[in-house]
């Protein structure tokens, strides 16, 4: 049988910018909107900064920091692995990845048929 697969992942690029980021912000929160100006970017907040909608879904943790995806958003990409990357440029504007010349994006990876599987029955 697959192992249960992690629905949100992280590059070791990512995973330092979160580390930069939390010197300053410690509890911070990520969500993916999949609005239609920064869709592909991950928003980062602080976490009593931002509340989590009622059909917003825990996609799962990278380093102890919650990653949500809005409902509509999950329905959408449910398939797919979320991975966490960084890329230069500027964050969105209220992302405290904003400002640092480099910002977060989201890719995905298709889950395999088998990671399906082992994702409905958990």
């Amino acid at each position: 049988m697959t192992k249960h697969p992690n629905r949100v992942e992280a590059t070791d690029a990512a995973r330092q910018l979160i580390a930069d980021i939390r010197q300053e912000h410690p509890e911070i929160i990520f969500h993916q909107s999949g609005g239609c100006c920064d869709g592909s970017s991950p928003m980062c907040y602080p976490a009593a900064d931002f509340r989590v909608g009622a059909s917003d879904v825990k996609l799962g943790e990278i380093d102890g920091v919650a990653v949500y995806i809005s409902g509509p958003q999950f329905a959408a990409w449910k398939h797919t692995q979320l991975i966490l990357d960084v890329v230069p440029g500027r964050g969105g504007m209220f992302s405290l990845d904003n400002g640092r010349e480099k910002r977060f994006l989201a890719r995905a990876r298709v889950f395999t048929q088998e990671e399906l599987a082992a994702l409905e029955m958990a």
